[in-house]
């Protein structure tokens, strides 16, 4: 079954998902779609639903961001560094995230709600663990990790 341990990373290319398992005061987040910007995109959403339920939310704005990185997991890193910065300065909560290739990065357009507007579940993220983060592809698509701190 997707989801388990036992197959994480292994799922059909045209499923994506994530899980999260928390640790002490931390959460570790796994990742896996078909493409990297799919994975990216999953990330972002898996990152969200440990603090905050946005099933149903309509967005209010819709922001557009470029990334540039020498590796994807510099582009992985630079997503949720932005993430938290939307979330700490402007109380932005993405709803919908969608993510494409470009020449150099990645172009990403986030739908976004006041944070008001969501069901707060849990605590919010104030940092992403950089030594364990990484995504890569494998047989059967994208997988990604990261450790969440909140």
């Amino acid at each position: 079954m997707v989801g388990d341990t036992s197959d994480y990373g292994q799922a059909r290319p045209e499923e994506s998902g994530h899980r999260a398992v928390a640790q002490e005061d931390e959460l570790r987040i796994e990742v896996w779609a078909a493409s990297r910007e799919n994975c990216l995109a999953e990330a972002v959403a898996a990152m969200v639903e440990c603090f905050a339920d946005v099933s149903g939310v309509r967005p209010t704005g819709v922001g557009r961001v470029r990334l540039a990185g020498a590796s994807d997991d510099d582009l992985l890193a630079a997503l949720l560094e932005e993430i938290l910065y939307r979330l700490e300065e402007y109380g932005q909560v993405p709803v919908d995230v969608e993510a494409d290739g470009t020449e150099d990065g990645l172009d990403v357009r986030l739908a976004v709600a006041a944070l008001t507007d969501v069901r707060v579940t849990g605590r919010m993220p104030t940092a992403v663990g950089w030594e364990e983060l990484r995504i890569h592809p494998g047989p059967y698509g994208w997988t990604c990790a990261l450790t969440v701190d909140g």
